[in-house]
């Protein structure tokens, strides 16, 4: 709701006073909060005078709910991810009415969500606003997570020392939580990374804030808070973190990278740490590295039809050029893992330069490069050709001294898989030839260039098909004018596009997982007539649509086609893309 207006009423009630009033205002305009947020974690009004003044703003009525007097078929009505993505708990359903508790009962998504799960189930919808404290009791309610850590809450003692149990290649997780003052921040932790693999969350954030402690979960590419706790767990959490990852605990002022591997439901689980100073503490994020989420086959991530044959007939070759391509994020590096579990077999030596290594999987040498002791891609990569490589992994091209030896590892017998930075396939070249490698070495060595991005995945369960709206409609036509006409032989008009509401299979959050899309292009006689004479991007381009390239736009659209993901995800990821 409007800050101003809900500040006003407190100032009126003498619940706030000028200054703290503009203090709150200027501090809501730069970091976009909820003002009720800042107000509850500052305890400057109780949530339940919130509450009130909010039921009289918005005219919307205040409930004092009993919680535990809910019945679990009740909250089973709503699931778990939509009571923390749109604050709402269900209250009581009747035959035709269900009523719900909402905290931020303005929000327009919320709203939305709650309008579509009422017409899916044929009731009409009562809304009452709760008190933050209601909600946080309804959420122990649903999440087990929360459960386990209240119950090691009520054993933290004030002046709780930091654990100083020693670090191991393979940490227990529990070790040392049954006993000693330690024993409930040790718990804490291993529920948490516990709960990150369950959800299959890639990314967990500790973030100190100013009254409190942020944990927060990156989701299907989204951030989403998960935990809030006292601010005097702070460093002992992280303390916690930096022991088993074995950083330097008494550290604070400059960020260390660690990681450490355990065991998590019967799987070997990788957690890469960086702690990063800032104001308030230190913040630590861990990656969380599960090979059954994160290693995944070519099709899996996305690559189908006339690319999966392109990169097949590459993989083949006995020699050269691999290198995918794309932004920070968009899965260049899961890609290259999916090809070196293709080449990955008893008769193949490979060998891999990565920063870091992220997945360790048998039967690969994987070595990790250390620039502050001299061991970078290039010297590194002068040693793996003694190591009688048949496929090399570069992690990524990023100067000049890594770009000439990798192009003469490739002219030399050895098939190079490897990433660079730029905003297509046909970028590739004038990128390595900035990077001074001769044109003339470029024909022989390079097989496959190829882009990538990452796009939600539309929940296959409530996905419905509706008709583009004109401009999409006029946007899909032109694209799909320029494709080969086996591929036009296989569409189906008018055109269809899909888009997901929301059901309990997701959680309400549309998407289930993410998928990539693709642009491939390959050497010819003709691309090298093109290196060798008059070189431009353009005309790299004309030689890609002579072979019938999909570009990152018209493979995102023939997905969107089929219902594998959203247009407008689409057009908006591929925007800088297209051709000038």
């Amino acid at each position: 709701m409007d800050p101003k207006l809900l500040l006003e009423e407190l100032k009126k009630r003498d619940l706030v006073d000028e200054s703290t009033a503009k203090r709150l205002f200027r501090d809501v305009d730069v970091s976009k909060k909820p003002l009720e947020e800042m107000l509850y974690e500052r305890k400057l009004v109780s949530d339940e005078q919130v509450a009130k003044l909010k039921s009289e703003i918005l005219k919307i009525p205040y409930k004092k709910v009993d919680i535990q007097g809910i019945p679990a078929a009740i909250l089973n009505l709503i699931p778990e991810e939509t009571v923390l993505a749109y604050k709402v708990v269900p209250i009581s359903k009747t035959k035709d009415l269900l009523t719900v508790g909402m905290l931020y009962p303005d929000d327009e998504k919320a709203k939305e969500v709650l309008q579509f799960m009422g017409k899916q189930n044929r009731v009409d919808l009562g809304v009452y606003i709760i008190t933050k404290s209601d909600y946080d009791l309804a959420l122990r309610r649903y999440n087990p997570y929360l459960n386990e850590i209240n119950a090691a809450l009520k054993f933290i003692q004030p002046g709780d020392k930091k654990d100083d149990a020693p670090s191991r290649k393979v940490v227990s997780l529990d070790e040392g939580s049954s006993q000693g003052e330690e024993a409930p921040i040790i718990k804490i932790v291993a529920t948490t990374l516990r709960e990150a693999v369950t959800r299959q969350a890639s990314d967990i954030h500790i973030e100190p804030q100013r009254n409190r402690l942020r944990i927060r979960f990156r989701l299907d590419g989204n951030l989403q808070e998960v935990l809030s706790l006292p601010i005097q767990l702070h460093q002992p959490i992280v303390s916690r973190i930096k022991v088993i990852s074995n950083l330097q605990i008494d550290e604070t002022r400059r960020p260390q990278d660690g990681r450490f591997r355990t065991v998590i439901m019967d799987r070997d689980i990788d957690f890469r740490v960086a702690t990063f100073p800032t104001p308030l503490g230190e913040k630590a994020a861990l990656r969380v590295l599960d090979p059954t989420v994160g290693l995944k086959g070519l099709d899996e991530l996305g690559l189908h039809g006339p690319n999966m044959e392109i990169v097949q007939k590459g993989l083949e070759k006995p020699y050269g050029m691999i290198l995918m391509t794309g932004p920070t994020g968009s899965g260049k590096t899961t890609t290259l893992y999916a090809l070196m579990q293709i080449l990955n077999t008893e008769g193949v030596n490979i060998v891999s330069l990565e920063d870091p290594v992220e997945y360790f999987i048998d039967g690969l040498n994987q070595s990790q490069v250390k620039p502050e002791i001299g061991y970078d891609f290039a010297s590194g990569l002068r040693q793996i050709l003694r190591q009688d490589p048949d496929v090399i992994m570069i992690g990524e091209i990023r100067d000049s001294e890594t770009a000439k030896l990798a192009i003469h590892s490739a002219l030399t017998g050895h098939v190079v898989l490897s990433t660079l930075h730029t905003n297509n396939a046909a970028g590739v070249i004038p990128r390595l030839l900035d990077m001074g490698v001769d044109k003339f070495l470029l024909p022989s060595a390079l097989n496959i260039m190829a882009a990538q991005r990452i796009i939600g995945k539309i929940c296959g369960e409530c996905k419905e098909p509706k008709d583009p709206i004109p401009a999409v409609l006029e946007v899909i036509k032109s694209e799909l004018e320029h494709l080969p006409a086996e591929i036009k032989k296989t569409l189906k008009t008018p055109y269809k596009v899909f888009e997901s509401r929301g059901c309990k299979a997701c959680g309400y959050k549309r998407y289930a997982g993410r998928i990539a899309i693709f642009e491939v292009f390959q050497m010819t006689r003709s691309l090298a007539d093109i290196i060798s004479h008059e070189l431009n991007e353009g005309k790299i381009f004309d030689e890609a649509r002579r072979q019938g390239m999909l570009t990152l736009r018209q493979d995102g659209i023939l997905k969107a086609l089929t219902g594998l993901v959203s247009i407008d995800d689409v057009l908006r990821e591929t925007t800088e893309t297209v051709e000038a």
